[in-house]
């Protein structure tokens, strides 16, 4: 049977590192401020032989929490119980049980789901809550340490009363890996309703707040017969903006997904195209190689679409040189409006951003760009480009053997690439050329 696993508990007291810990992975900020984790957070487990999934929730704090947002959050939790085989209850042991501890203790039993009691931070001489905690009612409290690794071993014992152990699963083949494909862009231009409506449900917190999302969380998805693997981050904003450590954990996590992800959709906020901070984060993404797709949200809101339309595309023309073809879906994420668009762009951008061109079909394109328009001359002699070939993809990258690589300008350069993208259909992800010295490497084979 497959088994799932909630991991459930008021603020602080170790959730996200015995999620990180299970999952063996370091996937969930971890910080001592009260509070971080929000969105529920799913992934692959395995202790000794048993294998399950585990679901990392946000704190319960109904003694302070009353907004709009706490709710929103509460209900995160209740839905991650409500998909879950088994809830794992942690408590902190080196402060006992609290009033918040016997309040969702309550809540937990008349949830009627299986509950396995934990006291967590018990290394040392932090045990003494873990005795406290029989009078939860919950049944006898295993003592771990999920930041040392200790008492794990009775947990797994606990957790396998519920499910049978089972095989490792087998691995994937290459061709079944999952997309990559992060959702990035400012706070509050609807990154995860944009990600709530892709998957069909309300899988991400979101509000009019900016910054509610924190950290990366990765949902699997398929879309038609294609396993998608989407990220939805935390909102970057300018960096003299970022402020406190928990901001700056989250700009960290949202940068380390750029740079795992393969496919990375942007999301800009239709009635204020394009910002400055919107380039940097698209000049970013171009620097680290992904395919990059733009989703312009709040579509329904801008009034002369054919105008914002065009603007918009002079824009990226002007502003993302490097990025010339760059997609642009417009959508609404709120009414769904444009969504059917967005994947088949995806798609588009990671076919481009695998696309393996012959060197034939290189060194013909060559010497028609050298006929149209040759290099100039260098201490009166005319500088020699004399092959080309594709180096690698993801992103289509090239190698050029000129004689004097160091005096090729930086224009002809720039036009090669054009000349690459539109013969070779790669547009809209970045391209590398690598200059080389040297004689045709494959000459006289």
């Amino acid at each position: 049977m497959t088994l799932t696993v909630a991991i459930i508990g008021r603020p602080n007291v170790g959730k996200s590192t015995l999620f990180n810990r299970l999952a063996g992975r370091r996937l969930a900020l971890v910080d001592d401020t009260p509070g971080v984790t929000r969105d529920r957070r799913e992934a692959e487990a395995s202790l000794g032989g048993l294998h399950f999934r585990i679901i990392d929730t946000a704190g319960l704090d109904a003694e302070t929490d009353q907004g709009a947002l706490a709710w929103r959050v509460q209900a995160q939790t209740a839905r991650a119980l409500a998909q879950a085989d088994v809830a794992l209850f942690v408590v902190d042991a080196r402060a006992g049980v609290t009033p918040l501890d016997r309040h969702f203790a309550t809540w937990l039993r008349r949830a009627g789901k299986p509950v396995i009691l934990v006291a967590n931070k018990t290394e040392g001489r932090g045990g003494s809550g873990a005795i406290e905690a029989h009078e939860l009612g919950l049944g006898v409290p295993i003592p771990i340490s999920a930041e040392h690794g200790e008492g794990l071993a009775d947990l797994y014992e606990a957790l396998a009363a519920h499910a049978e152990p089972a095989a490792p699963p087998a691995p994937e083949a290459a061709e079944a890996r999952p997309l990559q494909l992060a959702v990035i862009g400012r706070p509050n231009v609807g990154k995860s309703t944009l990600v709530n409506r892709l998957l069909g449900e309300d899988r991400m917190l979101t509000g009019p707040e900016p910054g509610i999302t924190r950290d990366a969380v990765a949902s699997e998805w398929r879309w038609h017969d294609r396993a998608v693997r989407l990220i939805d981050t935390a909102g970057l904003r300018r960096r003299p903006r970022i402020e406190g450590k928990i901001e700056k954990l989250s700009v960290a996590d949202t940068l380390r997904t750029i740079r795992f992800a393969e496919v990375v959709v942007l999301v800009v906020d239709a009635t204020q195209l394009l910002e400055r901070q919107d380039l940097t984060l698209a000049r970013l993404v171009a620097d680290e190689g992904r395919a990059l797709v733009l989703a312009v949200n709040k579509w329904d809101l801008v009034e002369d679409k054919t105008q914002a339309l065009a603007r918009l595309k002079d824009s990226i023309a002007q502003a993302l040189p490097q990025l010339a073809g760059l997609a642009a879906v417009p959508l609404s994420a709120l009414t769904g409006t444009g969504i059917a668009r967005l994947m088949p762009a995806v798609l588009a951008a990671e076919a481009a951003w695998n696309r393996h061109v012959p060197t034939p079909r290189l060194n013909r394109l060559l010497a028609q760009a050298q006929e149209r328009h040759p290099p100039p001359l260098v201490a009166g002699r005319r500088l020699k480009l004399r092959y080309m070939t594709q180096a690698n993809i993801r992103p289509p990258t090239f190698a050029l053997f000129a004689s004097r690589p160091g005096e090729l300008p930086e224009s002809w350069r720039r036009y090669l690439v054009n000349l690459l993208r539109d013969a070779f259909d790669l547009q809209g992800v970045p391209i590398r050329v690598m200059l080389r010295k040297g004689k045709n490497p494959y000459a006289g084979t």
